[in-house]
């Protein structure tokens, strides 16, 4: 039956798609263009004003209204602030994961209802089922780019009031699509940024807000091989930009170098050389702030679960103690960072999960090493491997990348 729908319109190619599945299904279609941040919008790295023209060019085609929403304040106080305090305290947040909780399906749902809006739809690559009386969030059909993960911390009312349209669709299938039906955003390319930083450098953001106390990187053995500008720049599995690509372990081949951990007692931060060094598996986790789509949490078991976006499942252990939620995997986990989300599943559908508070890696020493003095540099003053070098010949390292963008 035709319904009045509130379609969120990013300017990208999914949401266009969305939103022309649903008029071609018959319902009243209403598009909102969100712009969920203001500051030094300068239109270089987050060009939210071209983006806006695409998506009424897309609304112009379908021949639907379109109406921009500034929802800047909701997100600097519900999104922005949690993302700062998080970097500050030493983790890695995912704000996507929080934006879809708080702006996009809270605020923007809000509004649309508002509206008079029966249903609001989105070009997420997600699918919804009802089953017993209960909403169910199931995994996108196209493995590549299903975004359940970050839609984890949805409710059964926020569920119950949402649409994917392109859920049972691959990306390949869409571009198609758009291309074929002539929407003028078929070509366009998929943003990458996080809304609020886009594509301007990472560290050129952070900087604005974090402090930047230098301190040593520090291998296994105690050796200062560089120097961080902040241990709230970096995270756990890091390897670019650490600047110390050209320091060999014992002589040994150029293996990459990998934050293992941060000492923020002493600032400062551990790296170990190689991919699969045992200081970068965890056995287990400790979640708390758990989120469960259903309402109530799954019962203890055997699960699957993802700590980090496109990472295959895991079969993990789930049970329940004081602090929230603990996984135990069968496998061990490569890199688990406190701050990102733990997102569990049962077959195709996502329950929900928690944010990682602590990783148990077996490998890992309760006391880690302190930096002893660093030895003399033949050259100092060149850079061997790309980084910035310290008169002593030690380079400064750069921040991590942020989180992969879940723009709609």
């Amino acid at each position: 039956m035709p319904m009045r729908v509130v379609v969120g319109l990013s300017g990208g190619v999914d949401s266009a798609v969305a939103a022309w599945q649903l008029v071609r299904q018959g319902h009243e279609v209403v598009g909102i263009f969100m712009k969920n941040w203001e500051d030094d919008d300068d239109g270089d790295y987050c060009p939210s004003n071209i983006d806006f023209v695409d998506a009424a060019a897309v609304a112009d085609v379908l021949g639907i209204e379109l109406e921009h929403v500034n929802f800047a304040a909701e997100y600097r106080e519900r999104v922005f602030a949690e993302f700062v305090r998080e970097y500050r305290a030493g983790r890695t947040p995912n704000p996507d994961v929080l934006c879809n909780a708080e702006i996009k399906f809270k605020a923007f749902l809000d509004h649309a209802l508002r509206l008079g809006a029966e249903r609001i739809a989105t070009g997420h690559y997600a699918r919804v089922r009802e089953s017993g009386g209960r909403h169910e969030l199931l995994r996108g059909l196209d493995a590549t780019k299903d975004q359940s993960y970050f839609l984890h911390r949805l409710t059964q009312r926020q569920l119950a009031r949402t649409l994917f349209p392109i859920g049972a669709m691959t990306k390949a299938e869409v571009r198609r699509l758009a291309a074929e039906i002539g929407l003028p955003v078929a070509h366009k390319k998929d943003s990458t940024g996080i809304c609020f930083i886009g594509e301007r450098p990472f560290r050129e953001f952070l900087a604005r807000y974090l402090s930047h106390e230098s301190g040593p990187i520090v291998d296994e053995r105690g050796r200062e091989l560089g120097r961080h500008a902040g241990l709230s720049f970096h995270t756990i599995g890091q390897r670019q930009g650490l600047g110390i690509g050209g320091v060999r372990d014992g002589g040994g081949t150029h293996a990459p170098w990998y934050v293992a951990a941060k000492d923020a007692a002493h600032n400062t931060l551990h790296v170990v050389q190689g991919h699969d060094h045992p200081w970068l598996l965890a056995s287990a986790l400790a979640a708390s702030d758990a989120s469960w789509i259903a309402g109530v949490p799954p019962p203890p078991g055997t699960y699957g679960a993802k700590t980090r976006y496109r990472q295959r499942d895991a079969a993990c252990e789930l049970r329940f103690d004081a602090a929230g939620l603990r996984l135990a995997f069968a496998q061990p986990q490569w890199a688990v960072a406190p701050g990102q989300s733990a997102v569990l599943y049962d077959g195709e559908v996502c329950l929900g999960g928690g944010v990682i508070a602590s990783a148990v890696v077996p490998a890992l020493p309760s006391a880690l090493p302190r930096a002893a003095p660093p030895a003399p540099h033949a050259g100092a003053g060149r850079s061997r491997g790309g980084g910035r070098v310290r008169a002593d010949g030690a380079r400064a390292a750069q921040p991590a990348s942020p989180p992969i963008c879940d723009c709609r």
